[in-house]
């Protein structure tokens, strides 16, 4: 019971500083994941310590309750993207995916050669420069009611490239460290199988649901459209790991082809108190990961700061370029919302930090950088977004 105790009163503190986090940011004007981020990083192990390591491991409760939280987050996300939205835009998100993932991957490993590791590693740590955070930019543009933009719809279709092309790197990267080569023809199966599962779901699923979504009323609890849907993005997500892929774009795609039905609104609007309930969860602990102690010197700040330029130039100039037919100002808002690194760049620094390949300097190093994109970009993003509205308001 005392162990109970402990989980729920711990569950109560992450909750409340999110709430109180969030509100301080909205009244700097500023999105609210910003104050979330902020908040983890104040009750975590380097400030407060009100969040200890121990409780922020895979398979713990916040751990899990963090893991739900942004699986739902992009189920939502996936709710209010249709297949044909993301078809128009498909080229367009292709190029942002690719050059997105080639620029920042050769700047993060010149960076790294030139900080005195070997090619090998430098690869590695490169790994932690290319995956865009698509929880951190999809909480700010449906924050800001943008996802019917054309520039989301770009931002997410690159996301989903982005995170095959990152799965693909980091297998490569993995498999030459200690000198040993990679199965070029394993890894081209592994492609294969990833497109394959997003193609076969997202288009075949959606496809299926469009020709006949009636049997999401033949339940008759009022909730019962809303738990198949659930079961769905939880089955995906569960699915897409078994392919190589993050959970989300499982949750992504099921959120998609929910997005079909004739239910669509009503199960947007069913969805939202599962969202404010759980999705704080997820950037309270996203923040809390990151340990200042290691950072507590000159040197070390200077170096976050150049990783943390490169990370957002790179990744920057990689959506800019690739959007660049859509015109200037729609390709500053995809580059700027393709920079976030969020949990990506943590989970790639943990295995680097577990395969003994760096430091626990630059393992608090990459994860302050991804943390860092993650805060610097939402603000950016958001008054990018606003100014582009008034432009275009008659």
């Amino acid at each position: 019971m005392h162990h109970a105790s402990d989980i729920l009163f711990t569950l109560f503190i992450v909750f409340v500083a999110a709430q109180i986090g969030g509100e301080i940011a909205q009244r700097l004007k500023l999105p609210g994941v910003v104050g979330e981020i902020a908040a983890g990083c104040a009750i975590g192990p380097s400030l407060l310590g009100w969040i200890t390591p121990a409780q922020i491991l895979p398979g713990t409760p916040l751990d899990v309750l963090a893991e739900v939280g942004v699986i739902l987050l992009l189920f939502a996300v996936g709710l209010e993207t249709r297949l044909e939205d993301l078809k128009k835009v498909g080229k367009i998100a292709f190029a942002v995916g690719v050059i997105g993932v080639i620029v920042p991957f050769a700047m993060g490993s010149v960076w790294a050669h030139g900080n005195g590791f070997d090619w090998g590693r430098s690869l590695f740590v490169a790994a932690a420069f290319v995956a865009t955070s698509a929880g951190i930019t999809a909480r700010v543009l449906q924050e800001l009611g943008a996802l019917q933009r054309v520039e989301s719809k770009v931002i997410l279709g690159a996301a989903v490239i982005d995170d095959i092309l990152a799965m693909l790197l980091l297998g490569v990267v993995v498999s030459l460290q200690g000198g040993g080569s990679f199965d070029a023809s394993h890894l081209l199966l592994v492609l294969a199988g990833a497109v394959g599962f997003i193609v076969v779901i997202g288009w075949g699923g959606a496809r299926v649901m469009r020709w006949n979504s009636r049997w999401l009323d033949t339940p008759l609890g009022p909730h019962s459209p809303l738990m198949i849907v659930l079961a769905l993005c939880l089955g995906l997500a569960c699915l897409s790991t078994m392919f190589g892929l993050a959970a989300i774009i499982g949750a992504f795609l099921a959120g998609m082809i929910a997005s079909e039905t004739r239910q669509q609104h009503t199960l947007e609007q069913q969805v939202k108190p599962l969202l404010a309930l759980l999705t704080p969860f997820f950037f309270v602990v996203t923040g809390s990961k990151i340990d200042l102690h290691e950072l507590a010197s000159a040197d070390a700040l200077w170096m976050l700061a150049v990783v943390t330029v490169i990370a957002v130039i790179s990744k920057f100039i990689g959506g800019w370029l690739g959007s660049l037919p859509l015109g200037a100002r729609s390709a500053t808002i995809i580059g700027f919302g393709m920079v976030p690194r969020g949990e990506v760049g943590i989970v790639v620094a943990s295995l680097g930090l577990a395969a003994g390949v760096f430091d626990n300097r630059i393992y608090a190093l990459i994860v302050a950088m991804s943390l860092l994109t993650a805060m610097v970009t939402p603000p950016i993003l958001a008054v990018l977004l606003k100014r582009s509205q008034v432009t275009q308001a008659p």
